[in-house]
């Protein structure tokens, strides 16, 4: 793991620009609604996370197997590469990442963004600090869990994304942590936005039924075209070809 996140590909090239992310999103914007995309990114990060767990790899990994597949339909249309299979890609490659980590290390040297920090670190660290461990770390760690169905770990520093979950947590907790939130010298406006993702997530999440809504969503979803020299496509349009020869 490199060791300064500010130093890092994931701080100087993949803490993205809302606005950038959105504009590259019109694209399947166009075929689906806002809601319809966040039921998407909730499926796939549960499909990632189901095969993660079925592989009994560390929840790290299986963070950072999500991060790359955000990453990935951030800069390119779901209709580049179908995420069915784009999903148990970044699950491979994030545990190779895991088990080659000094080489992995050497390609992050070498500009190759494969390097991930995740919130876990400093979350632990905060809630230590916070003298709350037993009482917030297990709540805290699942909202960071279920901040990898949204975009914030395209949007904001991992650091920013701990203290928002260890916020959350200590509401749910009726723990009164304002004095140790308000020595911090970290933008509080950054973490309230945080904040706000998540309690929509929550809202999303709640009211969506994956084996109703699914594959309906799906079938909006834009399609990859098949490759045009494919054997399915001889097969299967063969009149097409013939029609192709004539003209």
């Amino acid at each position: 793991m490199a060791g300064n996140f500010w130093q890092s590909s994931h701080y100087l090239q993949w803490v993205l620009d809302k606005q950038d992310l959105m504009k590259e999103r019109q694209k399947d914007l166009k075929f689906l609604s806002e809601e319809e995309y966040w039921k998407l990114q909730i499926f796939f990060a549960n499909v990632i996370q189901a095969l993660g767990e079925h592989l009994k790899l560390r929840q790290q990994v299986i963070a950072t197997a999500t991060v790359y597949f955000k990453r990935f339909y951030a800069r390119y249309s779901l209709k580049s590469i179908d995420p069915v299979l784009m999903a148990p890609t970044c699950v491979f490659l994030a545990s190779k990442v895991e088990i080659l980590e000094c080489e992995f290390y050497l390609l992050e040297l070498m500009d190759c963004c494969l390097i991930v920090y995740h919130p876990y670190r400093p979350l632990l660290q905060y809630v230590q600090d916070m003298g709350q461990e037993d009482m917030l770390l297990p709540l805290a760690w699942r909202i960071v869990n279920d901040t990898y169905r949204t975009d914030l770990c395209l949007l904001y520093p991992p650091f920013m994304i701990a203290l928002a979950c260890l916020h959350v947590a200590c509401v749910v907790q009726q723990k009164d942590a304002r004095q140790w939130f308000a020595e911090l010298s970290v933008d509080m406006d950054k973490i309230l936005e945080i904040i706000r993702v998540i309690l929509k997530l929550y809202d999303q999440w709640k009211n969506f039924d994956d084996r109703k809504e699914i594959a309906a969503v799906l079938n909006k979803m834009p399609k990859p075209k098949p490759p045009p020299n494919s054997e399915g496509d001889q097969s299967s349009n063969g009149n097409q070809s013939n029609s192709y020869s004539q003209s």
